[in-house]
Formats: C-alpha cells, sequence, structure tokens
C-alpha cells in the first residue's frame, strides 16, 4: 500500500484527491473486505493535482523524457513538488531502499553499500518481495498465527466492582428467576412451594425498590415488575386456600392507578367469593370486570357474562340466569352456555323452550372441526405418526365436551318432551341424525331400552333391543349384552346364554358379555366353567369390577379363600368405597380365624354403613371370642338398637344381663322375644324365671298359670306352680297341679318312649338298605347304640321343648351366658321343700331355667 510509505510528501486537499483518482466514498467495502475512512488513507500523498512521474531510463541520469499523462477526471495536474527530507531519506524511499527494485535507486542507478526497498503492495494478501528464501522452514502465515513469538493468551481481565445500576439489575433478575419457578411449582400442583417463592420474589422486590430510592436510581423503578409480584402472589394464596390474604393483594392491585388494566383482575376476586359461596359478591365483581373489558373483548366479555348466569343459578335466580344465558346466545353461542341455558329452562319445566333451546344446540359447529368430518375422524389412526400432536389432542378433547353436554341434555329432554316416553325418545334421535351426530343417536336408542328396564318395562326393553337387529349391525353386540342382563333378572338363564354369546360373537373381547355368560354358568353351579370365563372377562379389561368381584365369589364358592382374598383386596384398592368389598375381606378373615383383622376390617366397614345390625352383632360376636365381654355387649345392644327384632341378638343379651343378675332387665328381652314368637314357650318361662329370681313371685305365679292355661301338658309349668303355690300357701292349689303334673310326666315318658322306638327303627331300615345297596353284597347292619333310648331329652328337643334353641350361634350365646357351662342341662333334683333363697341356689341350665 503506497501511501504508508510515503513519508514527507504533501498532503493534498480531500476533495480533490477524490475527484483526482476516484477513491470510494467512506464505508464502502475495498477488495479485501476492509472499509476506508477519513483518518486511515490509504493513499495519502498522492494528490490529483501533482505532476504524473516523469521518469527516465532506467539506470541513468540522461533518459527520455516520458509524455505527460492526462488525468482521470479530465483536470491538467500541476508540477510535482519535491519538499526538502526532514533528516530522513529522501521522497520515495525507506531506509535508503527504492521502490524501483533491489539494487536501483530513484535516480536509476543502483545502490552499492544499500539494499533496495522491497515490494509492499501486495503484503497485505501475503507475500513478501523476497519470497521465500531456500532452506527456511517459514510457511504462507498471512495472518501471522503460526509465528513463534505468540505464547499463550492473557488472563482474562477481572471484573470492575459493579456499578448500583448493575447490582439493582442483578437484583432484578433475581426477581424474576423467583417468579418463574413459583410459576413452575403451581404448575406442578406444589403450591405451598410455590407459595414459598412468591413471597420471597415480595421480599427481593420490595429490597430492590429500597435499593434504587438509596442509590438516586427511584427514575429506574420497574412498576411492571411490581405487578408480577403482587398478581403471582395472590394467585399462590388462591391456590393454597387461602383467600382473605388473595383477596387483600388482588385489593391492592385493582386499587393502583399506575395500572390501567388492573381492573380485570375483579374476574378473579369474583371467582375467589364464589368459591366461598358469596354469589352476590361474586356477581358485584364480575360486573364491575365487566365494565373494564372494551366491546372488542367478546370472547372475554361472554365468560364473565356466563360466570354471572352460572352464579344466578347457584342463588336459584333461574329468570336472571337464562337472561345472561341468552345474552351469550344472541352474540357468540357456544355449547357450554346452551347446556347452562338448557338446565334453566329444564328446572322451570318449560319443555317447548327446551325443544327451541336444544335444536339450537345442535346447530352449532366448533372451530376446527369440519361439518363433514365423522366425529370417529378425530380419533387417533393406526397409522398416524402424530399422535402426540397437540391440535389434535385439543380436538379431541373439545369434541368429548360437546359430546358429553349434548347426550346430557338430550337424555333429560327425551322423558319430558312428550307425554309418550317412547315418542320423546324418537323426536330426539330424528334431531341426533338430522344433525349428523350418529354416534349419539345410535347411544340415545340404547338409552331408549334401558329407560324401559329401569321403568321394568321389560317386554318394551326387549322388543327395542330385538329391533337393532334388523336397524344397524353396529349395535347388535350392545343390544344382545342387554337382552342378556334382562333375561338374567328374569331366571331365564337359557335365554341370557344365548344373547350373551350372540354379543361375544361380535365381539369375542366383550368384558361385559363375558360377565353375563359366567354369570348364568354360576347360577347352573357350573363353578368352573363360570370361573373362566370370569378370567377370560378379566384378560379382555383388567378393570372390569363385576369381572373380579364374581371370580372372588367363584373361588370362595370353591374353597380358595386365599385367591378369593387376594381379588378381593385387589378390588378394594380398584373401588375403595364398596362395602360389599369390605364385607367379603372380613368375612373371609374370619373364615381365617384372624379375630383381629376381621375386627378391622368390620370397624373399616361400621365407617362407611355405621347402622347396620348385622355387621354388628358379627363384631360382638367376634370379640366374644377374644373374650372382651364388654365390647360385645357394646355391639350387641348397638345391633338390638337399630334392628330389634333380631332373636339371636335379643337371647344373647337376655342371657347376659342373667349372668350378671340383672333379672329385671333381661325381663325387657325376654317379653320382646315372646312377642316376636307368641308360639314359642320359652321365653314366656324366661321371663317368669326372671321374676321369680327377683323376687317377684306371685307376678311369677300368675306368668306360670297363663302359661299353664296355654300350654297345659308342659312339665316345667307344672314343676314352678307346685312350688310356687306351695310357699305361698295355696294349699288347695297344690293338690292340683301335683296330679296335673304327674299325669304330664307319665304323658311324656309314654312320648318318648314310642319316638325312640320309631327311631331305632328307622336307622335300622336305613343301615340295612346300603348294606344291600352296595353291589350286591350282604352284610349285617351295624350295630345300633343301646344307649340312644338313654340319652337326654335335650338332644331330641321340639320347638315347644324349653331347651331348645334355634342354632349353634344360639346355643354358644346361651352357653357362654349360662352357669352349666356345657351344651346339656345339668339336671339337680330340687329340694320338695325349702325358702325362697334355696330356690335362688338352684343350678340353671341352658335354657336359664332352675331345676
Amino acid at each position: 500500500r503506497w501511501g504508508h510509505h510515503c513519508v514527507g510528501l504533501e498532503r493534498p486537499a480531500r476533495a480533490h484527491r477524490d475527484r483526482a483518482w476516484g477513491i470510494m466514498a467512506q464505508g464502502y467495502p475495498n477488495p479485501y473486505g476492509q472499509q476506508y475512512n477519513q483518518e486511515d488513507d490509504i493513499y495519502a500523498g498522492f494528490g490529483g493535482g501533482t505532476e504524473p512521474f516523469r521518469g527516465g531510463e532506467i539506470g541513468g541520469s540522461n533518459a527520455p523524457a516520458m509524455p505527460t499523462m492526462a488525468p482521470m477526471t479530465g483536470q491538467p495536474m500541476g508540477p510535482l513538488r519535491v519538499p526538502q527530507s526532514r533528516g530522513g531519506a529522501p521522497p520515495g524511499t525507506r531506509g535508503g531502499v527504492s521502490r524501483m527494485g533491489p539494487g536501483q535507486t530513484a535516480a536509476g542507478g543502483t545502490g552499492g553499500a544499500e539494499d533496495a526497498r522491497p515490494m509492499t503492495a501486495v503484503r497485505a494478501a501475503g507475500y513478501t518481495a523476497a519470497g521465500k528464501r531456500p532452506g527456511s522452514a517459514a510457511v504462507f502465515d498471512p495472518a501471522g498465527l503460526g509465528g513463534a513469538s505468540r505464547g499463550p493468551a492473557p488472563p482474562l481481565q477481572k471484573r470492575a466492582d459493579n456499578s448500583p445500576e448493575d447490582l439493582c439489575r442483578e437484583m432484578e433478575k433475581e426477581v424474576n428467576t423467583l417468579i418463574e419457578e413459583s410459576a413452575q411449582l403451581n404448575l406442578e400442583r406444589r403450591y405451598s412451594e410455590a407459595l414459598e417463592k412468591a413471597k420471597e420474589a415480595g421480599k427481593r422486590e420490595r429490597k430492590l425498590s429500597q435499593k434504587r430510592e438509596e442509590t438516586g436510581l427511584a427514575d429506574q423503578i420497574n412498576i411492571d415488575l411490581t405487578y408480577s409480584v403482587f398478581f403471582n402472589l395472590a394467585n399462590q394464596y388462591h391456590a393454597n386456600g387461602l383467600y382473605v390474604e388473595a383477596l387483600k393483594t388482588y385489593s391492592m392491585i385493582v386499587k393502583n392507578k399506575q395500572y390501567h388494566q388492573s381492573g380485570r383482575l375483579r374476574v378473579n376476586m369474583g371467582n375467589i367469593y364464589f368459591e366461598q359461596k358469596k354469589y352476590p359478591n361474586a356477581i358485584k365483581m364480575y360486573r364491575m370486570a365487566l365494565d373494564q373489558i372494551p366491546n372488542t373483548g367478546r370472547e372475554i366479555r361472554s365468560k364473565i357474562i356466563r360466570n354471572i348466569g352460572v352464579a344466578f343459578v347457584r342463588l336459584g335466580q333461574f329468570q336472571d340466569a337464562i337472561a345472561s344465558f341468552e345474552q351469550i346466545m344472541e352474540g357468540q353461542p357456544d355449547v357450554q352456555t346452551g347446556f347452562n341455558l338448557f338446565l334453566c329452562y329444564y328446572a322451570l319445566g318449560e319443555t317447548e323452550k327446551m325443544r327451541r333451546v336444544f335444536t339450537r344446540l345442535l346447530a352449532i359447529r366448533q372451530h376446527g372441526m369440519s361439518e363433514l368430518d365423522d366425529e370417529e375422524d378425530i380419533g387417533v389412526g393406526v397409522d398416524d405418526v402424530l399422535q402426540d400432536d397437540g391440535l389434535k389432542e385439543a380436538l379431541r378433547a373439545k369434541h368429548k365436551m360437546v359430546t358429553r353436554y349434548i347426550s346430557m341434555a338430550a337424555k333429560l329432554l327425551a322423558p319430558v318432551i312428550e307425554q309418550d316416553v317412547a315418542s320423546g325418545y324418537d323426536w330426539v334421535i330424528v334431531q341426533l341424525r338430522t344433525s349428523n351426530h350418529t354416534s349419539l343417536a345410535n347411544e340415545m336408542e340404547i338409552g331408549k331400552s334401558i329407560h324401559f328396564m329401569r321403568t321394568r318395562q321389560f317386554d318394551l326393553a326387549v322388543e327395542a333391543l330385538k329391533s337393532y337387529e334388523k336397524k344397524d349391525q353396529q349395535l347388535v353386540g350392545r343390544a344382545a349384552t342387554n337382552l342378556s342382563f334382562i333375561y338374567f333378572h328374569e331366571a331365564d338363564y337359557n335365554n341370557a346364554m344365548k344373547y350373551a354369546d350372540i354379543a361375544m360373537r361380535h365381539n369375542r373381547y366383550n368384558a361385559r358379555a363375558l360377565v353375563n355368560k359366567g354369570n348364568c354358568l354360576f347360577m347352573k353351579n357350573e363353578l368352573e366353567h363360570a370361573q373362566a370365563m370370569y378370567q377370560e372377562s378379566m384378560g379382555a379389561d383388567a378393570d372390569c369390577i363385576e369381572a373380579i368381584y364374581n371370580l372372588g365369589l367363584v373361588s370362595k364358592r370353591l374353597g380358595m379363600n386365599q385367591e378369593a382374598l387376594a381379588l378381593f383386596e385387589k378390588l378394594n384398592a380398584i373401588i375403595p368405597n364398596s362395602v360389599e368389598v369390605v364385607w367379603q375381606i372380613a368375612d373371609l378373615q374370619e373364615q381365617f380365624n384372624s379375630a383381629k383383622n376381621a375386627i378391622k376390617w368390620f370397624n373399616i366397614l361400621t365407617t362407611r354403613v355405621p347402622t347396620d345390625p348385622g355387621v354388628l352383632s358379627r363384631m360382638g360376636n367376634l370379640f366374644l371370642k377374644e373374650d372382651d365381654e364388654a365390647q360385645a355387649f357394646h355391639y350387641h345392644h348397638e345391633s338390638y338398637r337399630y334392628y330389634p327384632v333380631n332373636m339371636n341378638v335379643i337371647s344373647w343379651l337376655g342371657a347376659y344381663y342373667v349372668k350378671n343378675e340383672m333379672y329385671e332387665k333381661a325381663v325387657h328381652f325376654f317379653e320382646r322375644a315372646a312377642q316376636i314368637q307368641p308360639a314359642e314357650v320359652k321365653w314366656k318361662l324366661m321371663v317368669a324365671s326372671c321374676h321369680r329370681r327377683s323376687g317377684d313371685y306371685q307376678i311369677a305365679f300368675e306368668i306360670y298359670q297363663q302359661i299353664h292355661s296355654e300350654y297345659p301338658d308342659n312339665v316345667e309349668c307344672l314343676r314352678y306352680l307346685v312350688h310356687i303355690a306351695d310357699d305361698l300357701g295355696k294349699k288347695d292349689q297344690v293338690h292340683e297341679y301335683v296330679v296335673k303334673l304327674r299325669k304330664a310326666e307319665r304323658a311324656q315318658e309314654q312320648q318318648a318312649a314310642h319316638d325312640a322306638a320309631t327311631t331305632a327303627a328307622q336307622g335300622a331300615s336305613a343301615a340295612q338298605n346300603e348294606n344291600l345297596s352296595h353291589n350286591g353284597y350282604g352284610g349285617h347292619p351295624a350295630p345300633h347304640d343301646a344307649g340312644a333310648h338313654n340319652q337326654p331329652r335335650n338332644s331330641q328337643l321340639s320347638p315347644s321343648d324349653e331347651g331348645y334353641v334355634e342354632s349353634d350361634y344360639h346355643n354358644a350365646q346361651i352357653a357362654a351366658a349360662a352357669q352349666g357351662g356345657p351344651g346339656g342341662k345339668k339336671i339337680v333334683q330340687a329340694k320338695e321343700k325349702g325358702d325362697a333363697d334355696e330356690w335362688g341356689d338352684d343350678m340353671l341350665g341352658d335354657d336359664l331355667l332352675p331345676m
């Protein structure tokens, strides 16, 4: 570049130089990618007003003159001015080296002692005049990156102390980070942690504001950051259920005049009042927010008006709610608002307006769903590569919501729109098919038959379901499943299995059809086949609760209690609030003789059904096994309080009071038992026995007389009449009752002997027939127990006998409270004479009657 080596030449005027040589203006790129400016001019010293170089013959001083060159601009060039050197080399040289090349000087001669000045015009491209000398290791390195003198890069300079502006900027970044973290935690439903982050952001923002005021940077306070902090804090308060704090924070925002759009936050305040069920305050806030929204914001205005309508519905002001919903339907209708309007008319019973709103509801078209596309096209295809498409997911959710609202409206409208329910369903089905809601129309077809089933019009339900075989083949499977269900409840198991098979032919993996067939097999006592059906149903639908429950019942019936318990525990994890499942688990635990676990599950059951007398009596029996009579008495008494006609519970409570010598309270339960079973003499005998033991002999004598009048052959009653009449000094009646007693005892002995002989004869005949039936082999009958005739009478008791009990449970309860302990009565000969105290010492049998 010549200008860098022309030292001492006078710089001509810039305008004249640019005009003479045509230099590119400032800012235009040169061929090497650089820019020229006024301060760095590579052509400095070569003015356009000088004369061209007039050189002579190279190497001589007498070279002929060269013709004058015309300048590029057409102006004449002035004479060449060569100023004197300022203590340096003459013009055109650098260190004594000429531009003419090595060995030559500017005058044309060779410099004997001085080297020629090298060419530098192409040095910027990496070339040198000397070139690469032989034997040198220099390489082409125009940027100078491979020089040996280059060392490691110098260390980075340490940052100087931050200025107040930088400190405030860093603090502002920290506040924004805390706000973002709080919002993310709220999205993850970690509300408490989000609230802590929001509070910390508020503290940091206040410190930031104080810092800026202290450093004189108050004009840099970011009011948008303050708004974000308070808004996020209010949201977190709302999410954590701190409504008072949330309302206070929102009020601080909306009252600040610096936030021009803060009035919209009154919608959030209205939502808080709505959650608190303060509907008038919510309506007020919604209306104040509505005044802040311009008419251009139609969508948000519609949502606020809908909120106002819903609040009116909660207040029961349906007319005001209808006005709000109608305003939306006239401007920008949507399915949710239409459904709300439909519900308001349904609550008021205006069927014609319901019909009109339902028609308008079907006419609403949603954006993003074409009218010609069927509902099934929105679902994910088998070969659809965009299964995670967000837009498709949004459309699917929107379509599901619309279908749900229309389906609910149709089910509410069909039964009330016409006098005949079937006509109402037919009208709704026609409207749905006209509006291209084919799937909903099919649902209503099934709903029509289900309505008939719920109203127990099974003939109409069967007729409607059978008609689907000719109408729509897609509904045959569902119709057959419902028909199987109907026939099963009518105990027509053959037809139930027939239609279950039809449903399975249309869809082998129909879990409900498999369950129906399994139920039919269960009722036919084909437990193994039923078990296979239930297992196949679980394979088709792992969460089919009917299949799991029924499989547990079958396993329990087959004696597979462990498998049944596992199934019921799995079902309890799916539906933990099912009382049937909890009862089955408790019953199995009791069968495992695990009283503690059974009590635990029965306690869980009592939390769901606290008034079930059967469960309470079962718990009382379990506590009796655990020798906890206090808890046993508590649960038996609670069972009696909710169901005072359970004979097992009544007898246990009466025996408990007798055991604890509280005869007055025992009388109440035995009298109740006598009222429930008036034909059973044992309850009246127990009542009389309680009065006798409590010292009320006269009342006991009268009760015995009443019993004798009803049952004149009762031996026990006559015995007590003899004793009590003797004690009361009624000698004339004593002889009468003694005669009757002897006569009754002889009749009883004769009857016992006759029954024993009959029983022995029947036993011998049965044994002989059994021996003869074994493949023709002969044999002798098994020897009859000779002591059978001498068995205690209470081993063959009839309901009229006083020692008769109804069940083993009853027997266990009586035996636990009786003095004698074992099952048989301890017969002790009573003294012919004695006082009342001696009668009180008589031992009791299982029937609580002294002998």
